[in-house]
C-alpha cells in the first residue's frame, strides 16, 4: 500500500473510532417528532425490554438473586430502587456504596439502568425516608387532615423536607455523573414512587390552606382547562369545582417534584419521568376523587397539571396491576400522547399478563418491565406471579429473547410510527390492524391447520390456550414488507382496497447481534394456506405480500 493511501485508512478508522466513541458518550435523552418518541441511549433509539426487582433488593448481598432473574429474562435492563435512607442515613452522611456495587455488577452482566428514587413518597408513604426525617414532624411535616391532625404522608408544603431530599438526590446525580458518565450504565431515573395520598384528597395545614385560595396559576390554566360553565380564571374551587382538591394536590405534590428533578438534572441531564397507581382507567364520566385512589398522583386525568408543573419531568406512565384486557388498553391510552412517550414501567409478573408485552412493544412504547424480577423469597401474588423462580420470568423471557436481537431496530421503527400490536382479549376474539395500505386480522385458539369451519364439531382446542396468552407485534418495514413476531395466534393480511393479493415470501428466522437478519425457512404450502399460524414459542418472520 502506498503511504499516502495507508494514511488516509489510518485517518478513516481514527474518525470512525471517534464517531463512535461519541455515539458511546452521549447521554441518554428522551427525543420527539410529530407526536412520536424514542429514548435515545448511544446514540440511537432504544427499546427497554425490562424487569423491576422487589422492593427491598436494592442490597448488594441481594443482588446475586436479582441479576440471575434478569439474566434468565433475557432482559436488557433493570429497574431497581435507591432509597433515601440507604444513601444518608446519618443527616449529612452519605453512602454510594450499593450504587457502585450495582454498577459494577450491571456492566459484568451488560444489563442497563433505570434507579428509582425512594425518597419522600413510595408508594404515597414516607416509609424510605431516613428515620430522622420520618420521625420528627416538627422539621418535616405530615398532612394534616380537616381536623387538623396529622396523618401518614409526608406534606408537599414541608419546604424542609424538600430542601433535605433535594440535597439527597443532588449528591446521588452528582456521584453518578462522577462513576458512570463514561460508561452511560444508568439510562433514566425515576423521581418518587406512585405518589399521591390514600383516604385524603389533600393537605389541609395552614400554608396548603392559603395556597388552596389563590388563583390557579396561568401555567396550569393553559394546560388544564376550566370545567364547563366555570370561569376562566379564579381560585382552584371557583376553577374545577368538585375536581378541585384532587387537581390542587396534584399541582403540589407535581411542583415538589420539579423542584428535585430540576435540581438534578442541573448536575446530570438524565432523563426523568414518574410513576402512578392508576385510577380506573374506563370510568365514564371520569368522576371527582371519592378515596378510590391516590389523589394528587399522576393518573391520567392529571397528566395536564403534571406536564404545567414540572416540566423538567420527561412523562408520567401507569403501573398496571389490573388484567382485565379492556382497562389494559385504555390505559395505554390514556398514557401514550403526542407530548410525552409510552412507558410501562411496572406490571405485574403474573401469567394473564404476559401477553400485554405483545401490546405494549407493538404500540411503540419505549419500554416495560414487569415487577418482583428476582429470585428473592417473595411472592406478590394475588397481584402477581405465586412463585419467585424460573417458571415466573420463562414466559416473560421467551418473548425478550426474540425482542432483544432486534431491539435497536424495532426502537427505530416505532419511532418512525411503524409498529402495531394486539394481545388476546379476554373474550378471545379476532382483532383487526389498518396499517398503510394493508389490514391485518389476528385470532387466537386457532388450529395450526385448516379453518374452523372445517372442525365445527370438535370440541377441544390447542394445548396452552386455557388462558388469554396470545399476541402479536407487527413493524411494516416497507410498502409490501413486514416483520411479524407473536405467539399462539394467527395472522392474515389483506389488501386495504380490496386487490386480491398472496404472500411473496414469508422467512422464519431471527436477527443476530450486529441486527443482520438471519433466515432459517421459507414457509409455504400448509404453514401459509390457512395464514401464519404462530405457536407457543415466540416466533419471528419476515413477510412480504403482493397484489396480482
Amino acid at each position: 500500500m502506498m503511504p499516502t493511501a495507508r494514511r488516509l485508512v489510518t485517518t478513516l478508522l481514527f474518525l470512525m473510532a471517534a464517531s463512535s466513541a461519541a455515539l458511546a458518550s452521549e447521554i441518554p435523552r428522551i427525543v420527539s417528532h410529530q407526536g412520536r418518541h424514542a429514548l435515545m441511549v448511544d446514540g440511537a433509539p432504544f427499546l427497554i425490554l425490562g424487569g423491576q426487582a422487589h422492593n427491598s433488593s436494592n442490597y448488594p448481598q441481594a443482588l446475586d438473586k436479582v441479576f440471575a432473574a434478569i439474566k434468565d429474562m433475557h432482559a436488557n435492563t433493570l429497574e431497581i430502587p435507591v432509597a433515601w435512607e440507604q444513601i444518608e442515613p446519618v443527616e449529612g452522611q452519605f453512602d454510594f456504596s450499593y450504587v457502585d456495587t450495582l454498577l459494577k455488577q450491571a456492566r459484568q452482566h451488560q444489563v442497563r439502568l433505570v434507579l428509582l428514587w425512594f425518597g419522600t413518597w413510595k408508594n404515597t408513604s414516607p416509609s424510605y425516608a431516613p428515620e430522622w426525617v420520618k420521625f420528627n414532624n416538627a422539621r418535616f411535616p405530615r398532612m394534616l387532615d380537616r381536623q387538623g391532625k396529622p396523618n401518614y404522608c409526608l406534606s408537599p408544603h414541608g419546604d424542609t423536607t424538600l430542601r433535605a431530599d433535594r440535597k439527597a438526590f443532588v449528591r446521588l446525580m452528582q456521584h453518578l455523573k462522577q462513576v458512570d458518565s463514561a460508561a452511560r450504565t444508568i439510562i433514566m431515573m425515576q423521581v418518587e414512587n406512585e405518589v399521591g395520598t390514600y383516604g385524603y384528597a389533600r393537605d389541609y395545614s395552614p400554608a396548603a390552606e392559603q395556597l388552596f385560595r389563590q388563583p390557579v396559576p396561568a401555567a396550569v390554566l393553559a394546560h388544564k382547562k376550566p370545567l364547563p360553565e366555570r370561569p376562566s380564571s379564579g381560585t382552584w374551587q371557583q376553577v374545577y369545582g368538585d375536581y378541585a382538591e384532587e387537581y390542587f394536590h396534584a399541582y403540589a405534590i407535581a411542583s415538589y417534584i420539579e423542584e428535585i428533578a430540576k435540581a438534578g438534572r442541573a448536575v446530570y441531564d438524565l432523563p426523568m419521568y414518574v410513576n402512578n397507581a392508576q385510577r380506573d382507567s374506563t370510568e365514564s364520566p371520569l368522576l371527582p376523587w371519592h378515596e378510590n385512589f391516590a389523589s394528587g398522583g399522576p393518573t391520567y386525568d392529571v397528566i395536564d397539571i403534571y406536564r404545567a408543573a414540572a416540566p423538567h419531568i420527561d412523562f408520567a406512565s401507569p403501573d398496571i396491576y389490573d388484567p382485565d384486557w379492556k382497562k389494559f388498553n385504555a390505559s395505554l391510552q390514556h398514557f401514550q400522547r403526542a407530548d410525552q412517550p409510552l412507558m410501562v414501567p411496572e406490571m405485574s409478573n403474573g401469567a394473564n399478563y404476559v401477553r400485554y408485552l405483545w401490546l405494549v412493544l407493538g404500540r411503540g412504547a419505549i419500554g416495560v418491565a414487569p415487577f418482583g424480577i428476582d429470585y428473592a423469597e417473595y411472592s406478590n401474588f394475588p397481584l402477581g406471579h405465586k412463585a419467585s423462580d424460573r417458571s415466573m420470568v420463562a414466559p416473560f423471557g421467551a418473548i425478550y429473547a426474540a425482542f432483544r436481537p432486534m431491539q435497536r431496530q424495532w426502537a427505530r421503527w416505532a419511532y418512525e410510527g411503524r409498529t402495531y400490536g394486539v394481545a388476546e382479549g379476554d373474550d378471545r376474539q379476532p382483532q383487526s390492524i389498518a396499517m398503510k395500505g394493508w389490514n391485518a386480522t389476528i385470532s387466537f385458539r386457532e388450529w395450526q391447520f385448516g379453518e374452523r369451519e372445517y372442525f365445527k364439531d370438535l370440541k377441544d382446542t390447542p394445548v396452552g390456550t386455557e388462558i388469554p396468552n396470545g399476541g402479536v407485534a407487527i413493524a411494516q418495514t416497507g410498502e409490501k414488507e413486514f416483520i411479524i413476531i407473536g405467539q399462539r395466534a394467527r395472522v392474515k393480511i389483506s389488501h386495504a382496497k380490496g386487490e386480491p393479493s398472496m404472500w411473496a415470501r414469508v422467512e422464519q428466522g431471527h436477527f443476530d447481534a450486529s441486527g443482520k437478519w438471519i433466515m432459517e425457512r421459507n414457509w409455504n404450502g400448509d404453514q401459509t394456506d390457512y395464514g401464519l399460524n404462530l405457536g407457543a414459542t415466540p416466533t419471528v418472520l419476515k413477510v412480504t405480500l403482493n397484489t396480482y
